[in-house]
């Protein structure tokens, strides 16, 4: 066995029923706000192109991409994030992935280079596990950027000599659990620090497509103003974007060099996207309509919890994202305690992060997932607030 699997933690979702293990809730139905899936219908659309597209079965699928996904994926960043026509090319800059959960773990896999000299792969804290457990399996040592009141960390308080170590940077924005988006400056930060440091810069954007003011700024416009691609890559999704997790399906975009090498690597892992599941995809990046659609019934969710819970907890509508990070003392008994109460599942952001500098910056948070149709969220803030009236 690997020996390195042995420093990988369970993951949340495991922790969570151990921690539920032996708790009788009431005779309610569940209402679950524990996980980040959406559970919205996916486009009928995109289940039409998916039939349609099932002789594909018959083929082996390549790990390149069809070129129409490709072309189509960077029309779509193009349009995006503003940048100039000729900036990205279907050919060198994107590569099709089986969600960006998958590429994120794989790049680190792929890219880390344990004889540089490099030893530290720098991720915000709260995090995605993957980004840990990437790192870990890599032969790295992850490095916790604790997030401050911004819902991001403070990068220009890192110090030079960690960012001499710093072989990757995991940096997502809309930031999961907290929402927080970072600014244009700060992605010009980031992106001239990696080419100072020479570390590999990647930017988890799953969340960008959800908001509710302004688009959030994104790495690749940054990356456009400096004039080159150089140590960025960035990872979008269709599972947050289209509600379509089932489908595993994202990209990666940047750096030309680093894709070629990470595309060999992908060769080798045999995990290519079925062709049907490729032109699905395509027809999802080409279409905004239901992206809109989808904005305005997370908006609309969001405006629930303020009205249902807003005189007893602080609820701000973050940057981006589908989820409420709430304090509410200690997290774990909250999550005990109202399911017992309740029959509602919330995640301990205890179980997110991890303590680091001297502080756990998850300990006194839950983290609810607004993923639900508008009327079980309602019902389930509600008995959020009944719990919180009649418990201490």
């Amino acid at each position: 066995m690997n020996p390195r699997l042995t420093s990988l933690q369970a993951y949340p979702f495991e922790r969570l029923r151990d921690l539920l293990a032996g708790t009788t809730p009431p005779d309610l139905q569940l209402i679950d706000f524990s996980i980040g899936e959406p559970r919205h219908p996916a486009p009928a659309f995109v289940v039409e192109s998916i039939i349609e597209h099932l002789h594909g079965l018959a083929e082996y699928p390549k790990i390149l991409g069809s070129e129409t996904l490709r072309k189509t994926i960077i029309a779509w960043a193009t349009k995006r994030f503003s940048l100039p026509e000729d900036f990205l090319h279907p050919e060198h800059h994107v590569l099709p992935a089986n969600g960006s959960r998958e590429a994120l773990f794989s790049v680190a896999q792929a890219l880390f280079d344990s004889s540089s000299g490099k030893d530290l792969i720098l991720q915000p804290n709260p995090f995605y596990q993957i980004y840990e457990g990437a790192a870990l399996l890599a032969g790295a040592t992850p490095f916790y950027l604790n997030c401050g009141s911004s819902g991001q960390p403070d990068y220009r308080a890192v110090e030079p000599k960690i960012w001499q170590r710093c072989a990757l940077l995991y940096v997502n924005s809309p930031h999961n659990p907290t929402g927080a988006a970072l600014r244009v400056e700060d992605w010009d930060f980031l992106i001239a620090k990696a080419r100072q440091y020479d570390f590999i810069l990647a930017a988890d954007e799953c969340y960008s497509e959800i908001y509710f003011d302004e688009a959030p700024a994104g790495v690749l416009s940054a990356a456009a103003r400096s004039g080159s691609l150089d140590k960025v890559l960035a990872f979008h999704s269709l599972s947050k974007r289209s509600s379509i997790p089932g489908a595993r399906s994202g990209f990666i975009i940047g750096d030309a060099d680093l894709l070629a090498a990470f595309r060999l690597y992908r060769t080798y892992l045999g995990n290519a996207m079925p062709p049907f599941i490729q032109a699905a995809s395509a027809a999802a990046w080409a279409d905004e309509k239901h992206v809109i659609a989808m904005r305005q019934d997370y908006a609309e969710k969001f405006s629930a919890a303020a009205e249902i819970l807003g005189d007893l907890l602080p609820i701000e509508r973050p940057d981006g994202g589908f989820y409420l990070w709430l304090q509410v003392g200690d997290g774990e008994a909250f999550t005990r305690d109202l399911y017992a109460a309740q029959h509602v599942r919330c995640l301990p952001g205890t179980y997110l992060a991890r303590t680091a500098h001297g502080t756990h910056p998850g300990a006194d948070r839950v983290r609810i997932a607004l993923v639900g149709e508008l009327d079980t969220c309602r019902e389930g803030l509600a008995r959020i607030r009944q719990f919180l009236q009649t418990s201490s």
